[in-house]
């Protein structure tokens, strides 16, 4: 009986997710029909416009994202969940496709949606992108023991590194001496505190003996009624202004901040909800083998007779259709499944001789057509041709009609120079060498930073505005996290080989290197030139190095190779200092090694900078098709880095803290600046004093004093070098109003130019 309440609520619940589903699919399906009408649409002129229809498919192809995700994760029937993946991944890939458009049409990483948002009647926090449970919840056994394997080395290395440096960790003469004199002073105020609290002591008394208690009663009895009446009121009074912001809506009710029975229960609910999703899954599995080995045995040798006289059959009948027997049906015409096709052998064979013909009409035929095409393309802004789209219509069928699709895909061998030796081997020499490391545990939620509210507005006074933390995040999620969180969407949609994150220091460039890592399950390897210094020296051993990296990366995938302070590999000029490292080693092979990862292969390069003026700009874009450029937070981000920092560091807020004049006085301050310096406040003592003595913002005034911050001209500098990348020159020429084939056409007009010259 105890577990009647429990089933009953399991059973709305998926009453709700059911719905939840029906309504994303009714969704997809106005989307795919608004995407593939019956006529094909017009080319659209004004880039305005056509900017706007892919900013609402984008909205709302992310909200079906959100919808079916949550479905996913708490629907329990096995055969419902498989249909609901094959459209979850569908969606995402769809998704990436339009972001890819919407970069190539505005000729920016990052757009502003503030009017979409409000004609959809949305919030901000709708355009988040969700992290699907999935990706690290259903990893397979070989998967699983492949990381726990890692893992275990790490942790080994880890363990045996630590006592080690306790033992040859040595104290300098003048250390020594600064220790014993930080020693000495702390007991010398130790004891002066001592001797001061005796005196007072000692004065007190002596002040009680020479002034006898001789005050009237009546006198001490109103004055402590007068004290305490004033207390009294003060709290009446804060208590009732409490409750009348409260009122008005200015400030959250104290009871919304804690955690409320429902949303535990609910919590509780969920955890219970995947455990059965695994239990209906493996009996699900179980049941498949059954009944196809139960098929084998009794009706197998019926079903091959069969078809073999089916085959038999066909072929005689085109025989004497056309007078010969007709060649099998090669693999990739579809093989026998053409033959068991409800059609005539005249019919297959006119197919096959159609597709032959269609195959060699695509080629293109020379200078006419390629300029047949060019001026098709400038009549006006289409959209790019779909990998999912097609997917997502059989998976909008399998919806209806309860069908499954499955795919196969044939892998590539490539040339192995370290056949011989085993993975546990390769992945033990990567940790001693230090290049693969354990990322560190944090999310991407963690990227603290609001949404850039203005952004809409300042384009449209043709002023470029600088992104927020936020418009970060979004962007990081979709390049990396989506497409190496699924095979299925990394394989169909836009390739992301390499991406190079450019911003000042403390911003959060590592740790959204981590943050990819942590969402996804990615190893991280670690190819710094600081980091590959002096390992594995010469040709040979650079080309050992990535040879095992890479191969390591492909086999434990996904996977994130990390390469901090990417400038100094694409030095202009090496400084003094760092000749002897020789950071621009991997110059040559590094590229090179990056054309060989292909679709299948979900590794991910990822590059931090925090001086990209320092490097030779077109080695770099040619090294990272994506710059993602992180600016110092604006004054929305502060404030909820103030907060949420302080809070998670066991600072409470009061009306005493005055964030906005603390946010304001931070502008220019990084993230890291802001960690540092509540680190350096709230200490254990500070945390034990909070009771009687509230923060203030004063308090952090000082330290935030003591660090640089990020100038004007520092950022300035910034994104006049952002503005010489091949997509901040697109962004400058679609701001002039220069057509893209104007553009490309002066650098011939004055090439020719200079040749007459000469």
């Amino acid at each position: 009986m105890w577990r009647f309440p429990f089933l009953l609520n399991e059973i709305m619940s998926q009453r709700t997710y059911n719905q939840l589903w029906a309504d994303a699919q009714s969704e997809l399906t106005q989307l795919l029909a608004a995407e593939l009408p019956p006529e094909p649409l017009r080319p659209e002129k004004d880039r305005v416009v056509f900017f706007q229809r892919l900013a609402v498919l984008y909205v709302r192809y992310l909200q079906v994202f959100r919808d079916l995700e949550v479905a996913y994760d708490q629907v329990v029937h096995p055969q419902k969940r498989v249909v609901i993946r094959a459209n979850l991944d569908g969606v995402i890939g769809r998704l990436l496709e339009l972001k890819n458009e919407m970069v190539e049409k505005e000729f920016s990483e990052y757009h502003y949606m503030d009017d979409v948002l409000h004609d959809l009647k949305l919030t901000p926090e709708d355009l988040e992108i969700p992290i699907p449970q999935h990706f690290i919840g259903e990893w397979g056994k070989d998967v699983r023991e492949r990381k726990e394997m890692v893992s275990k080395i790490l942790q080994t290395i880890k363990i045996s590194e630590c006592p080690q440096l306790d033992m040859v960790k040595e104290m300098s003469h003048e250390d020594a001496v600064k220790l014993i004199q930080v020693v000495e002073r702390a007991r010398q105020g130790r004891l002066r505190a001592k001797l001061n609290q005796e005196s007072k002591k000692y004065r007190n008394q002596i002040d009680r003996d020479k002034h006898p208690q001789v005050a009237d009663m009546e006198a001490a009895a109103v004055c402590i009624q007068k004290v305490w009446k004033s207390h009294a009121q003060r709290k009446r009074t804060k208590i009732d202004r409490e409750q009348e912001e409260i009122l008005l809506g200015m400030v959250i009710d104290p009871k919304y901040y804690s955690t409320l029975p429902s949303e535990t229960t609910a919590r509780e609910n969920e955890i219970h909800t995947r455990t059965i999703q695994q239990e209906h899954e493996e009996d699900y599995q179980k049941c498949i083998v059954a009944i196809t080995n139960q098929l084998r045995d009794v009706e197998a040798h019926d079903i091959s007779q069969t078809m073999k006289d089916q085959i038999r059959q066909w072929f005689f009948e085109c025989r004497d259709a056309t007078g010969t027997f007709p060649d099998y049906p090669e693999d990739e015409e579809g093989g026998s499944a053409l033959i068991f096709t409800e059609k005539s052998p005249q019919q297959l064979m006119e197919e096959i001789a159609a597709k032959e013909e269609e195959e060699a009409n695509a080629k293109p035929k020379g200078k006419e057509e390629k300029g047949k095409r060019t001026r098709e393309e400038e009549a006006g802004l289409k959209m790019l041709p779909s990998a999912f789209l097609a997917d997502l219509v059989v998976g909008n069928k399998m919806y209806d009609e309860k069908k499954r699709l499955q795919e196969w895909k044939e892998e590539k061998k490539e040339k192995d120079l370290t056949a011989d030796r085993t993975l546990g081997s390769l992945c033990q020499e990567l940790v001693d060498q230090g290049l693969l490391k354990q990322p560190h545990n944090v999310k991407m939620q963690d990227f603290l930073g609001d949404y850039s509210y203005l952004g809409t507005t300042l384009r449209q006074n043709d002023i470029e505005p600088m992104p927020s933390l936020s418009d970060v995040r979004q962007v990081l999620s979709l390049y990396a996290i989506l497409p190496l969180g699924s095979q299925f969407v990394h394989e169909k949609a836009p390739l992301i080989k390499a991406i190079l994150l450019a911003g000042p220091a403390g911003v959060g460039k590592k740790m959204l290197v981590h943050a990819v890592c942590q969402e996804t399950g990615a190893n991280l390897f670690d190819l710094s030139p600081l980091n590959t210094a002096g390992k594995y020296p010469g040709k040979s051993g650079i080309a050992m190095m990535l040879h095992m990296v890479f191969k390591v990366a492909r086999l434990l995938q996904p996977s994130v190779i990390w390469i901090g302070d990417a400038e100094k590999m694409f030095y202009k000029k090496v400084p003094k200092e760092e000749k002897d490292l020789d950071p621009k080693r991997l110059k040559k092979d590094l590229p090179k090694a990056l054309k060989l990862i292909k679709g299948e292969d979900r590794v991910l390069i990822i590059g931090t900078t925090n001086d990209p003026l320092s490097a030779d700009i077109k080695g770099l874009c040619k090294m990272y098709s994506k710059i993602i450029l992180i600016p110092r937070p604006d004054y929305g981000s502060r404030f909820i880095l103030w907060k949420q920092l302080i809070e998670k560091h066991g600072g409470k807020l009061t009306k005493d803290l005055n964030l906005s004049s603390l946010s304001k006085i931070s502008d220019g301050y990084t993230p890291g600046h802001i960690v540092k310096v509540i680190q350096t406040v709230i200490t254990k003592r500070r945390i034990l004093q909070m009771s009687k003595k509230p923060l203030t913002a004063l308090e952090f005034v000082e330290p935030l004093a003591k660090f640089d911050p990020v100038f004007q001209e520092e950022e300035e500098a910034l994104k006049s070098w952002y503005a010489k990348t091949p997509l901040g020159k697109k962004r400058i020429k679609a701001a002039t109003g220069q057509d893209e084939e104007e553009a490309s056409a002066k650098p011939v007009k004055g090439k020719d130019t200079k040749k007459k010259g000469k």
